[in-house]
């Protein structure tokens, strides 16, 4: 009996040891920007107030928030409607197939590519192309992620709609959409968290704009980062955990509806 408990010990200490193990894989890389951004001259915060001077930085944080929001509106939204049509196809394994295929196209290939397709269309680069770009990056993401939630939604449902008098758009926004509302905010949260983190694509059509991402890569490839620019990586990093805990969040309330 003191063996057997002995080498439960044992096998729950080594999991646990990998678990930490892996924590530490994941998140040690995050530390060092943390501790660069303390090293400012005037305590060990300024450089987090340096970055309200710098006025380039400025506009690249107020073009990340405004393409973040439209990618987290648009995203969710075609993606909705992408669902909906999906239901009434006959082959929708297929086409959910193509629209899940150009997440393995190369980053860089994607955003040379999209590139082009605007200058043939003429749209020159600018906060409109990068949320196109980001959209197109997104939509795949956000239309699994509807999916998935729609796939769990009860039929009977509209059935007991339709027969009570309700047409189709009505019984959605009032049977449906309620249900699904879960899933939708989950989409948009993802997708924003996919616009705050990219950089390749819109790197190729931001033209003389900016965003954080961008920004930071630049500065990184031409001249090194500075204290400032480690705080703003280190305030990035924290709103992405924040953005996660709120998917994560939303799933379980999901989850609790669910039940």
């Amino acid at each position: 009996m003191n063996d057997t408990r002995r080498n439960s010990t044992l096998r729950r200490s080594v999991m646990w040891g990998f678990v930490l193990l892996s924590l530490i894989f994941l998140y040690a890389p995050l530390l060092p920007p943390v501790i660069r951004s303390l090293d400012g001259t005037g305590g060990p915060f300024s450089a987090y107030g340096a970055i309200l001077s710098d006025a380039v930085l400025l506009e690249g944080i107020a073009n990340t928030a405004l393409v973040g929001l439209l990618v987290a509106i648009i995203a969710p939204a075609l993606a909705l409607a992408l669902a909906q049509a999906l239901r009434a196809w006959r082959r929708p394994r297929l086409i959910l197939a193509l629209v899940m295929l150009p997440l393995f196209v190369p980053g860089v290939s994607m955003g040379v590519a999209t590139a082009l397709f605007f200058r043939v269309l003429g749209l020159d680069a600018s906060i409109a192309s990068m949320v196109l770009v980001q959209v197109l990056w997104a939509l795949p993401f956000a239309t699994l992620v509807i999916v998935t939630v729609m796939a769990g939604f009860d039929h009977v449902y509209l059935e007991a709609a339709y027969v009570l008098g309700a047409n189709r758009r009505r019984a959605f926004l009032e049977v449906e959409l309620p249900q699904i509302w879960p899933g939708l905010m989950g989409a948009a949260v993802f997708s924003l968290i996919l616009s705050f983190n990219e950089t390749v694509r819109t790197s190729i059509v931001q033209g003389g704009e900016n965003t954080v991402q961008t920004y930071l890569w630049s500065q990184y490839q031409q001249v090194g980062l500075s204290p400032p620019l480690y705080a703003l990586m280190t305030l990035l990093i924290v709103l992405t955990l924040v953005l996660v805990a709120l998917l994560a969040l939303l799933d379980r309330r999901k989850g609790a509806a669910d039940r």
